[in-house]
């Protein structure tokens, strides 16, 4: 199921209360002027500092042990990876006013990979592929397992069977329930049986950075850890299509099963925010599940 926080400190989380932990903890940058970035996230709120670094705050305890993990594991991984990633310069501590750990990082210029700012999307999908590739590469020994601290990406597809399952159910005959539940039956079918290795877990539009026309970096590793990488295949649905997802999936080299299981993780999450109050997530949703039937279709 859906792990969202228990505790949401969103609309306290502002200028203001970046100003004063920067300037208690880090007073070296209390000088520098903060702004938001935009666009923001949700699992974690971040702002400039100055022209140079980022402040990354964590908006509920569910996301507050990532901090730690991309602290300890991104400088690790950095020096095998093909493209930019976050590079942590400080570690925030909670206080009376936020209760969570923070961090400080070097700022990547880019802007997120929406389909008008990428010139040419089969060789982004080439070039990410690559990206996925190296980071599966790199030896998992002692890297976090998948769990609560990735949302449970790199874990079993069937931890979200129930919610998928209820989802359905709710959406009633909006959608073509014969062929979403035999979507999702071929995904929980289709069952890891490799070793555990590195996963980024959220490969998103907004977690992926061009500059002219091209992928020049991958952020956000909160959900990354050791396990299945099927996550990772989502983008297949979400961003690419026809000849960009087949150049993907061949660069990717991912076999039947991991498709399989990629395609119902993107099931997963286009059924449950289908009906998300933000039109455009729901839109997002609603494309993604649209590009889910259309290539079981065509396949099938």
């Amino acid at each position: 199921m859906e792990r969202e926080p228990t505790v949401d400190v969103t609309g306290r989380i502002d200028t203001a209360l970046v100003r004063r932990l920067v300037a208690t903890q880090f007073p070296r940058w209390a000088h520098l002027p903060v702004r938001p970035v935009e666009p923001d996230g949700w699992d974690n709120r971040t702002f400039h500092l100055g022209d140079a670094m980022t402040v990354r705050l964590p908006s509920g305890p569910g996301y507050a042990p990532q901090v730690a993990k991309e602290q300890r594991w991104l400088p690790a991984l950095a020096p095998h990876l093909p493209l930019e990633v976050p590079v942590p310069l400080a570690l925030g501590e909670p206080d009376g006013t936020y209760p969570f750990p923070w961090s400080v990082r070097r700022w990547i210029d880019g802007r997120t990979a929406r389909p008008d700012r990428i010139h040419d999307l089969t060789r982004f999908a080439v070039t990410l592929a690559g990206f996925l590739v190296a980071l599966q590469r790199i030896d998992p020994t002692g890297g976090p397992a998948a769990g609560a601290h990735s949302a449970w990406r790199g874990a079993a597809l069937a931890t979200y069977d129930e919610d998928t399952r209820r989802a359905i159910e709710r959406l009633g005959d909006r959608i073509p329930t014969g062929t979403v539940r035999a979507i999702w039956a071929a995904a929980l079918d289709a069952v890891w049986t490799g070793p555990p290795v590195w996963f980024h877990g959220d490969v998103a539009v907004n977690n992926l950075l061009v500059r002219d026309g091209r992928l020049a970096a991958v952020i956000d590793f909160g959900c990354c850890g050791v396990g299945d990488p099927a996550c990772d295949v989502v983008v297949s649905w979400t961003l690419l299509h026809g000849t960009s997802r087949a150049a993907f999936r061949g660069a990717l080299g991912v076999d039947e099963a991991t498709w399989a299981r990629g395609r119902g993780w993107a099931l997963w999450k286009a059924l449950i925010t289908l009906d998300d109050p933000d039109r455009g997530k729901a839109a997002e949703a609603r494309h993604a599940l649209d590009q889910v039937l259309d290539e079981w279709t065509t396949s099938h």
